[in-house]
């Protein structure tokens, strides 16, 4: 073997080897080198202090592997391993911007959901809950970053393109939030919506229609194949989601044989069967289902209510039909904080409320209830509405002393 086949594995961090090409090279001089000298300590010093303390030695050596770790990433990465682009950014940017510039990588990619469920995942952004991890992760390589990125992406698309088919449907992302569904539950159900000729996400009653429909429309005979079906995706769906969504379409068409066949009441199908359970989403509408399963007042109001008759359970019920939201009895924060977008996005609608009591409260109960509703509606509307309320804490707050909030 001759010496120039033998190549050496140079293991020194990409920092460490796009400043000595930059030496090297005459393209950093020893003022630069200076700066980076005065800089790195700093650094060190802050890293240590935002992870930990400053004052253990372990902390800062650790420290130092963290920034050298931060800068290589960035330096690799915006440079494509080009030693001289990385040492022309060191030349031209601080050292601690570099770092920086690792640091907000990290912090964007733990961000970025890690699965398609949208109850796991609030679109924050990076927060302080999340500095363990970015712990761990300063200190990974970057091919380990390029694949996490990678995964977490592709997740990202996926949400991105169910968030756009369930607003061509009349939902938006807190919609979807706020029911806690796999974004391809939402993408399987849209489909079938779009090839059903339907322009809005259907609730239970209206997804057993539509299942009912198909059904009647492609027969499937005993011990058959299913009848090719034309579900297709959506023309106006962006290029970017087409991938994504064409692997859910294929998802469909394979569930069709079990869809289609009328041995299998859709209601058992689809709501328990384990592997279909979750597979697909409908809205949830107590009002729908209470009214196509049971017609009686007393039991639609039983159903709605759940039993709890206090006036916070009653007006949080009450403004749930006003705002046509899924009816609850009690909320949490952060649904009491989606009901009032909600409510400044779409408006109130009072008389849905006042109509919901005259139509299932009990008899006797109609009016204290509706003079409930009406005062609540007085004091509480401007408020709920406001628009110089940005930050929902008075809403919240009227509603947290008014209505039933959970923790």
């Amino acid at each position: 073997m001759t010496p120039q086949a033998v190549s050496l594995f140079d293991a020194r961090p990409f920092f460490e080897k796009a400043l000595a090409y930059g030496v090297q090279h005459g393209i950093i001089g020893q003022a630069k080198l200076d700066a980076i000298c005065q800089d790195a300590p700093k650094g060190m010093v802050q890293i240590a202090r935002y992870f930990g303390t400053e004052f253990l030695r372990p902390e800062l050596e650790k420290a130092r592997d963290r920034i050298v770790n931060l800068v290589s990433l960035y330096l690799e990465s915006t440079s494509g391993g080009d030693l001289r682009l990385a040492a022309e950014s060191l030349r031209d940017h601080s050292f601690l911007s570099r770092s920086k510039g690792g640091s907000d990588m990290l912090k964007a990619l733990i961000a970025m959901p890690q699965n398609s469920h949208f109850g796991m995942h609030e679109g924050r952004g990076f927060t302080d809950d999340q500095i363990p991890l970015l712990a761990k992760w300063s200190l990974r390589t970057l091919p380990e970053y390029q694949l996490e990125l990678d995964q977490r992406s592709q997740i990202a698309l996926l949400v991105d393109a169910a968030v756009w088919m369930a607003e061509a449907l009349g939902l938006d992302a807190t919609d979807l939030e706020e029911a806690g569904r796999d974004a391809e539950a939402v993408i399987r159900t849209a489909l079938l919506a779009h090839f059903s000729g339907r322009t809005e996400m259907p609730d239970w009653v209206a997804f057993e229609k539509m299942i009912a429909g198909l059904r009647k429309k492609y027969p499937l005979k005993s011990g058959t194949s299913p009848q090719p079906i034309g579900i297709s995706l959506p023309t106006d769906l962006p290029a970017r989601f087409k991938p994504a969504v064409e692997t859910v379409r294929q998802s469909v068409l394979a569930d069709m044989p079990r869809v289609l066949d009328t041995t299998l009441p859709v209601r058992k199908l689809f709501d328990q069967t384990p592997a279909f359970m979750g597979r697909y989403f409908w809205l949830e509408d107590a009002i729908s289902e209470v009214d196509h399963f049971d017609r009686t007042a007393s039991a639609a109001w039983n159903k709605a209510t759940g039993g709890h008759g206090d006036d916070g359970s009653l007006l949080t019920l009450f403004l749930c039909v006003a705002a046509g939201a899924p009816l609850k009895t009690v909320l949490t924060e952060k649904s009491a904080a989606a009901l009032v977008r909600k409510v400044r996005k779409s408006g109130l609608q009072p008389e849905l409320a006042t109509e919901f009591i005259h139509n299932h409260a009990p008899a006797h109960h109609q009016a204290d209830y509706v003079q409930l509703w009406d005062a609540f509606v007085a004091e509480a509307q401007p408020t709920l509405t406001s628009d110089f309320d940005h930050t929902l804490k008075d809403a919240v707050s009227l509603l947290r002393r008014e209505c039933n909030i959970g923790p």
